[in-house]
C-alpha cells in the first residue's frame, strides 16, 4: 500500500526570516517612540495645567516660579491668564478654579477652556503680586509675544521691550532677532540690543550701538546719549573713552535732523486736515457770501447743528441698531447736509431776505440768530461737550514715520472735502442750478432780466452753503467733541479764507483754506497758537492790500463795479 503525503511546503529562507525580524524590530522601535511622545505631551499638558493653576497660589514665590516656568514653555495658551494677572484681572474660586475677569469685573471666563462662567455664584480672590514677580510677568509675556504668529502681537512685545530693555532679556531678543523676517519689529529689536549693550564695557558693542541709535532712534533715545556726554563739577566727562562721545554727539545730531524733516512732514499733514476742515466751513459762506454778499454771522452755526445731527444719528444707532453701529456715517451725512440747509433754507426765507440791501441790520440778525441758535443747543443737549464715537474704520492710524502717525480720521476727512469740493464745482459747472448761480453772482439784474427767479436762486443756494457748513460739522465731529460754541471757532477764520480766495471762487476758497491752516501748523511751535493767528492775519491784510479782489478775482459786470 503505498502512502501519498502532500509535497512539503518551501522553507523560507534565513533571508525572509531576517526581513521579518526587521520589521518586528522597527514596529516596536515606532511603538516605543509613540508612546514616549504621548507620554511627554500628557506631561507637558499636564505641566501646563498645573503651572496655571499656580498663578492663583497664595505664595508669591510659587507665583514667581509658575510665571517663569510658563515663558520658558512657550505655549501661547498661557497669554492670557498672564496678562489677567498682570493686570490684576485674574481670579481665583475656593475650588481653585482660576478666572479670567473682564475690564469691569462683570464677567468671567475659565483660564483653562475659555467657558463663560457665571462669576455671581462664586467666591472669587485676587492672588498678589510684588515687584519681582512682575518683572518675571513682562519678561514672560515678552517671550510668548515674541513667538506669537501674529505681527501686531510680535510688535507689541517688541515695544514694551524698548522701554524697559536690560541684560535679562538679552538671550530672548537675540533669538528673536534670528528668526523675525518683518522689517519694523527688526528695528525696535535692534534698538533694545542696543540700549542693553550700551551699558556695558565691551568698547566695540558700544560704538555699534550707538550707530544703530543713529540709524534707527528717534527723540526718546536723546536722554541716553546725551548721558555719554555730561560732565562732573570738575568739568570732566563721565564717559571717559573720546571715540565714544564723538559717535554720541554725530548721533545726536543725525536724530535731530531727521526729526525736523519728521516735524515738516508732520505739521504739512495737519496743516492739509486743519485746512480741510476749515475749507468745508468756509465753502458754504463763499457761495453765499459771493452770491448775496449777506455777511452770515450764524454760519458757524450751521456747522454746530451738522454735528449735532451726527450725534443725534449716532445715539439713534446705538438705540436702534447697535449691531450696524460702525456704519452710522453713512447715514449721517445726509442728515448732517439736510439738518443744516433746511435751517438755513428758513433763515433765508423767513429772515434774511428781507434785509437785502442793509448790511448793517443783516450783520445785526444774523448774530442775534445765532445766539439763539446756541441758546436752543444748549436747552435740547445741554451745555456739556457730547462725544461722537470714532467707527472702526477710522479708529488708530498708520505710521509713515517713526512717531509720527497719520490718523485715519484726518485720511478720512481730506477724502471727503475732496469728493465735496468736487461735487460742488460739477454742481456749479455742469447744471442749470450752477448756471442760474453764476448768473446771478455776476450781474444780479441782468440774470433777472433774463428770466432767472433770483429770489430762489438766493434761497436755493443758501440752502446749499449751510448744508456744505453742516457737512463742516460732521468732519469736525470726528476729530474733537462737540459742543454749542463749535461754531464759534471757525467763524472768523471762515471769513478769512473767502476774503482771501476771492469772493464767490471756489478755487480762490480751497487755495485760502489749505493755506491758512498749512501756515498755522507751521507757525504753532515757532510763536504759539495765537500769535501764529494774529501773524496770519496780519499777512492777509498786507495781501490784500495789494489784491483787494482777493488771490482769484471774481470776473464779470458786478465784479468790476
Amino acid at each position: 500500500m503505498i502512502n501519498h503525503f502532500p509535497p512539503p511546503k518551501s522553507i523560507p529562507s534565513v533571508t525572509n526570516y531576517s526581513n521579518l525580524k526587521k520589521l518586528i524590530l522597527l514596529s516596536r522601535f515606532l511603538s516605543f517612540v509613540l508612546l514616549f511622545v504621548t507620554s511627554i505631551s500628557i506631561s507637558e499638558a499636564n505641566d501646563f495645567e498645573s503651572l496655571l493653576n499656580d498663578l492663583g497660589n497664595k505664595s508669591r514665590s510659587k507665583i514667581k516660579i509658575a510665571v517663569q516656568k510658563l515663558g520658558e514653555l512657550g505655549n501661547p495658551a498661557a497669554l492670557p491668564a498672564l496678562s489677567a494677572l498682570k493686570n490684576k484681572h485674574l481670579a481665583v474660586s475656593e475650588e481653585g478654579k482660576l478666572v479670567i475677569l473682564n475690564d469691569s469685573e462683570t464677567e468671567g471666563v475659565g483660564a483653562l477652556d475659555g467657558k463663560k462662567l457665571d462669576i455671581t455664584s462664586l467666591k472669587l480672590r485676587k492672588p498678589r503680586i510684588n515687584n519681582s514677580v512682575r518683572r518675571h510677568l513682562s519678561t514672560a509675556l515678552a517671550k510668548l509675544k515674541l513667538n506669537s504668529n501674529d505681527r501686531a502681537v510680535r510688535l507689541e512685545a517688541a515695544q514694551e521691550l524698548l522701554k524697559r530693555s536690560s541684560n535679562s532679556v538679552l538671550a530672548l531678543v537675540e533669538t528673536s532677532l534670528e528668526k523675525e523676517n518683518n522689517d519694523d519689529i527688526k528695528e525696535i529689536l535692534l534698538l533694545v540690543l542696543a540700549k542693553i549693550h550700551l551699558q556695558g564695557a565691551d568698547k566695540n558693542k558700544r560704538i555699534e550701538s550707538i550707530n544703530t541709535i543713529k540709524k534707527f532712534g528717534n527723540n526718546d533715545f536723546y536722554s541716553v546719549l546725551e548721558e555719554l556726554l555730561k560732565k562732573n563739577d570738575k568739568g570732566e566727562f563721565f564717559e571717559e573713552d573720546s571715540e565714544i562721545r564723538e559717535s554720541a554727539a554725530s548721533a545726536i545730531n543725525s536724530i535731530k535732523k531727521r526729526q525736523v524733516f519728521v516735524d515738516q512732514i508732520a505739521n504739512l499733514f495737519y496743516g492739509l486736515s486743519l485746512g480741510s476742515i476749515l475749507l468745508l466751513a468756509a465753502l458754504g459762506l463763499a457761495i453765499t457770501f459771493g452770491l448775496m454778499g449777506v455777511i452770515n454771522m450764524a454760519h458757524g452755526e450751521m456747522l454746530m447743528i451738522g454735528a449735532y445731527a451726527t450725534f443725534v444719528i449716532q445715539n439713534l444707532f446705538l438705540k436702534y441698531f447697535p449691531s450696524l453701529f460702525d456704519w452710522y456715517l453713512i447715514v449721517a451725512i445726509p442728515a448732517s447736509f439736510l439738518s443744516s440747509a433746511i435751517v438755513g433754507i428758513i433763515l433765508e426765507r423767513f429772515i434774511i431776505r428781507h434785509l437785502y440791501g442793509r448790511p448793517l441790520e443783516t450783520l445785526l440778525a444774523t448774530w442775534g440768530i445765532s445766539l439763539v441758535l446756541i441758546q436752543t443747543v444748549r436747552l435740547t443737549f445741554g451745555a456739556q461737550n457730547v462725544e461722537v464715537a470714532n467707527p472702526f474704520y477710522l479708529s488708530g492710524g498708520i505710521e509713515v514715520f517713526n512717531g509720527v502717525v497719520f490718523p485715519y480720521s484726518r485720511i478720512a476727512i481730506i477724502v471727503f472735502v475732496v469728493f465735496v469740493v468736487t461735487a460742488i464745482w460739477l454742481l456749479l459747472q455742469k447744471t442749470s442750478l450752477g448756471l442760474q448761480v453764476r448768473s446771478v453772482t455776476q450781474n444780479r439784474n441782468m440774470a433777472s432780466c433774463m428770466g432767472i427767479s433770483t429770489r430762489k436762486v438766493d434761497m436755493w443756494t443758501f440752502g446749499l452753503g449751510s448744508g456744505v457748513a453742516g457737512l463742516g460739522g460732521l468732519a469736525l465731529s470726528q476729530v474733537g467733541n462737540v459742543g454749542p460754541e463749535l461754531g464759534r471757532m471757525y467763524i472768523v477764520d471762515s471769513f478769512m479764507v473767502v476774503v482771501l480766495g476771492g469772493v464767490g471762487k471756489i478755487a480762490g476758497t480751497v487755495a485760502g483754506a489749505l493755506g491758512i491752516g498749512v501756515i498755522n501748523k507751521f507757525l504753532e511751535p515757532i510763536s504759539g497758537a495765537v500769535l501764529g493767528k494774529i501773524i496770519v492775519l496780519v499777512l492777509i491784510i498786507a495781501l490784500i492790500q495789494k489784491r483787494p479782489q482777493g488771490l482769484f478775482a471774481l470776473k464779470g459786470r458786478s465784479a468790476d463795479n
